[in-house]
């Protein structure tokens, strides 16, 4: 069977993890074109991942390759215009999270992949993560009883690369960029459940010098079929990456963590090269991860979606999803500011999310 060609736009962190989950885990996938606004910086990557085509211009790579899916990895305030582009040329999309800087961009990205008739894939990793899928089926198989708590964490020290930090490209701070882990697989465990309010708090604790937005946050989602969510992100804590999730039953609790069930204990008087995502140091006591892009569900979900795309099957995870999740990221930036409960539906007129909390912080 002829593998389906893909066409990945983004050369930086989280494009190096998709193309290792392709190579590695997804032969039915091929990668033919790569695109980064640094032509120099297309052609090197092209070149470690032995792609044959490299471009640095997205119409050119769309009218000039014979791609079927364009897997957007670039940053935040690029993927609209990169997914109303690559849908316009008939292009399946997978796109990283967050969907969109704005619902206005959300709504015009869901309208225009309808309009063409392809499929719009949210590539929330955590509703594919083995661990948490695990913990999943246990819900459903009726472990823990009734569920009525959910948490869920991901701390690091900051992110890798400078424009996160920069609210106009951004759209946000650590809510943007891993906030909306939380509140995707919120819904997921949920089962999509209609969400009553949204109540949020949060800051810029460490990262003062270097953004706008915050940097350390806490959400709190009521759904109404009664299960309450508490969202804990953070680009303030140190020692490497924190990712976890606590389901609270009436019958029984579930922990699940991706990393440190994964990881090998190590002291090194020295230090030594890579320990984890977001690790500072290896000097002393460290957490050798490993598989840990295998760990974080990236494969699972990039199969799922190239087989969606050659099976004509509907994703586990589209871009309504995506949008649902950037209604309750407006919610959490509007409790912030205002400091009090905001109910769903919520929308707002704003250039970006980050606003609703800056401008009453300011004020």
């Amino acid at each position: 069977m002829n593998s389906t060609k893909v066409a990945i736009l983004g050369a930086g962190f989280i494009s190096d993890i998709h193309l290792e989950s392709y190579h590695r885990f997804i032969p039915e996938a091929e990668v033919v074109a790569v695109y980064a606004r640094n032509p120099d910086k297309a052609k090197v990557f092209a070149e470690k991942f032995k792609i044959p085509q490299w471009f640095s211009d997205v119409d050119e790579l769309l009218a000039n390759t014979d791609a079927e899916v364009i897997d957007i990895c670039v940053p935040n305030y690029l993927h609209a215009e990169c997914c109303i582009k690559a849908a316009n040329a008939g292009k399946h999309i997978i796109i990283e999270k967050p969907l969109a800087v704005t619902l206005e961009e959300a709504d015009e990205m869901i309208a225009a992949c309808k309009a063409n008739n392809v499929k719009l894939m949210y590539a929330e990793e955590l509703c594919f993560a083995p661990k948490y899928e695990r913990a999943r089926h246990l819900v459903n198989e009726g472990a823990v009883g009734e569920v009525y708590m959910l948490k869920q964490s991901e701390k690091h020290s900051g992110p890798h690369t400078d424009w996160f930090y920069d609210i106009n490209l951004a759209g946000g701070g650590v809510l943007m960029d891993m906030g909306c882990h939380a509140l995707g697989w919120f819904r997921w465990m949920t089962n999509h459940a209609k969400v009553k309010s949204v109540f949020a708090t949060m800051d810029t604790v460490f990262h003062k010098g270097r953004t706008k937005g915050e940097d350390n946050a806490v959400v709190i989602v009521e759904f109404e079929n009664g299960v309450t969510c508490i969202a804990e992100s953070s680009w303030a804590k140190h020692g490497g990456m924190d990712d976890k999730c606590e389901i609270y039953g009436t019958g029984g609790v579930i922990y699940a963590d991706l990393f440190m069930g994964n990881a090998a204990i190590t002291y090194s008087r020295l230090g030594y090269g890579y320990a984890m995502e977001k690790a500072d140091t290896t000097a002393g006591w460290s957490f050798t991860v490993f598989e840990e892009v295998f760990n974080q569900g990236y494969p699972h979900e990039l199969k799922h979606f190239i087989e969606c795309v050659r099976e004509n099957k509907t994703p586990l995870v589209t871009g309504d999803d995506g949008r649902a999740v950037m209604e309750l990221i407006y919610a959490a930036y509007a409790s912030a500011g205002q400091g009090k409960k905001i109910n769903l539906p919520f929308t707002a007129q704003v250039s970006k999310p980050v606003d609703l909390w800056l401008d009453n912080k300011e004020n």
